[in-house]
């Protein structure tokens, strides 16, 4: 049976990063990481849109599920760490204005490359196209499979999101057979499921919106209405706070900077300026014009012929519209669509410090498997760095 000192479940980012810090930290241990796909790193690829956003120079304050227990990780492992950490395999960065992080070739492949580059470089083992199936610890070593041994274990397998490119929650098992709790999942940074009798002629429409769960939660971006519901930043970034078992109304404000006495007045202006206009077009000076017509027929009933068919009140109803666009929200897409996993491995039961088990010695998590997840912009990719660097660190020291 071939022995090794550090076994790492998982070759997506956090895995990758966690064998970096191990090596670099230990050189003389032997490190291994099995992944059950035919190559490692396949979710990295299609972050970004395929430029991979790999972290944020606010993650370290972003508000995170359970950001108590991620703020060690990502306050040891922080921007500046992250960035020196790419820079130090050869590979520099960019922020945008919003503080997201690329790298300058602009490519999700020339992350994944730097990793596994780096990995190779440092004498890390892989073991690609093998599922790891069981985990039993015998005495003070983890017996994996059957077939190989190792003193320290960690699970960096990803959560139930993108399951095409490794993340099919197969780690959830291993870590519950040690005793570990999962909490409920979810699909989150995925498109929202609405009713579309309101939006069925806006198939393709973006606009900026404020968007608000009955339920709870909100977020502010970019939104796409689709033919199932709407799309976009702002939409993924509010699907983390659906309750699946829970009905809501999703409330789109669609002039977030106006209040309503300031939107009734631009639509009662563009009236009075123009009442020869086709009602289709009063709008057009705030939103998009499909959007525009969706707006006034929604808060009237019907869709006047000209703008001189608009009185103060009317206008006051189409205002309070365009902050107030709502529909029933139906749910979210599934797993298949979505970027990460809501939930995953309790984290009361990991040391935030450490990332090690508080139950099972020498058995760490990190990354999307543990129940930590941020926003759209790099924040998950920085989480998973963060503390795939950590328990690596700490796996090839204790």
């Amino acid at each position: 049976m071939k022995a090794y000192d550090i076994a790492i479940i998982g070759a997506g980012a956090s895995g990758l990063a966690a064998a970096i810090e191990a090596k670099r930290t230990a050189p003389q241990k032997s490190v291994a990481v099995f992944e059950h796909l035919p190559r490692v790193g396949k979710k990295i690829l299609a972050t970004g849109n395929g430029r991979c956003n790999l972290g944020n120079l606010n993650a370290d304050t972003h508000a995170y599920t359970n950001r108590s227990f991620a703020r060690h990780a990502l306050t040891e492992y922080n921007a500046e760490s992250l960035i020196d950490f790419f820079e130090s395999m050869g590979l520099f960065t960019r922020a945008d204005g919003e503080g997201r992080l690329y790298p300058l070739s602009n490519t999700a492949a020339s992350v994944l490359d730097a990793l596994r580059f780096e990995c190779e470089r440092l004498g890390v083992q892989f073991f690609c196209d093998y599922k790891v199936s069981t985990i039993k610890k015998t005495n003070s070593i983890f017996n994996i499979n059957g077939e190989y041994s190792a003193k320290k274990i960690i699970i960096a397998c990803g959560g139930k999101s993108s399951p095409a490119q490794g993340s099919d929650g197969s780690g959830y098992p291993l870590l519950k057979n040690f005793g570990h709790s999962i909490t409920p999942l979810a699909p989150a940074l995925v498109q929202l499921v609405t009713d579309t009798a309101k939006i069925k002629a806006l198939k393709g429409v973006r606009a900026s919106a404020k968007l608000t769960l009955s339920t709870g939660g909100e977020a502010k971006g970019e939104i796409l209405f689709t033919d199932y519901g709407i799309s976009g930043i702002a939409a993924m970034d509010l699907s983390r706070f659906v309750c699946p078992d829970k009905k809501a109304i999703l409330t789109i404000d669609l002039l977030p900077d106006f209040d309503v006495k300031k939107a009734k007045s631009a639509v009662f202006a563009a009236a009075k300026h123009n009442p020869g206009l086709g009602c289709e077009y009063l709008l057009g000076g705030l939103v998009p014009k499909a959007l525009g017509t969706a707006v006034i027929k929604s808060a009237l009933g019907f869709l006047p012929k000209t703008a001189k068919e608009i009185s103060e009140e009317s206008a006051k109803k189409i205002a309070l519209e365009l902050k107030g666009f709502t529909l029933t929200l139906k749910g979210t897409k599934s797993f298949n669509d979505a970027q990460i996993t809501k939930g995953g491995a309790d984290v009361r039961q990991f040391d935030a410090h450490t990332m090690m088990s508080k139950t099972v010695a020498n058995l760490y998590a990190c990354g999307e498997i543990l129940d930590v997840d941020g926003a759209c912009g790099g924040f998950n990719l920085a989480w998973a760095f963060a503390s795939g660097r950590l328990a690596g660190k700490n796996a090839a020291t204790a």
